[in-house]
């Protein structure tokens, strides 16, 4: 039986979302999150030394909608999840999974060098990773 070659999360990562600035309103994070067609907004770093953050519409669902605030009067640095826990382009997806799973998270950035490079998230793990373990 031959060794397989780990699959990394720089093979199954996807680059469905919109980068966003933290002082938008809701309201404006859900007109970009509608006209790029994503459910994942990453919140820019305000400077070198700070840190991404992330807004899903789960989030705004749960935080905004559920709790009878307006969109239009709460801004996305109110809500957002900062700092994001990410993961490097070469570990290797089962690792991923175990750390998702230890920290209760479905999706994480993949941050290349400072930089957000795309997205993992669970779907991605089993169903990008069953195809190129498949191939």
């Amino acid at each position: 039986m031959k060794p397989t070659t780990p699959i990394k999360n720089r093979d199954v990562l996807m680059n469905d979302y919109a980068m966003i600035d933290g002082l938008l309103t809701i309201s404006e994070a859900i007109a970009i999150a509608i006209s790029k067609n994503v459910s994942i907004l990453v919140v820019n770093k305000r400077h070198e030394h700070d840190e991404y953050g992330m807004l899903l519409l789960s989030d705004i669902a749960r935080k905004v909608l559920a709790t009878d605030k307006s969109p239009e009067r709460v801004n996305v640095y109110e809500i957002m999840i900062k700092p994001v826990m990410s993961v490097c382009p070469d570990m290797d997806i089962r690792y991923t999974a175990r750390l998702f799973d230890q920290f209760q998270i479905n999706k994480a950035p993949v941050i290349e060098q400072g930089n957000i490079i795309g997205f993992v998230t669970y779907d991605d793990i089993v169903i990008k990773g069953m195809v190129k373990n498949a191939i």
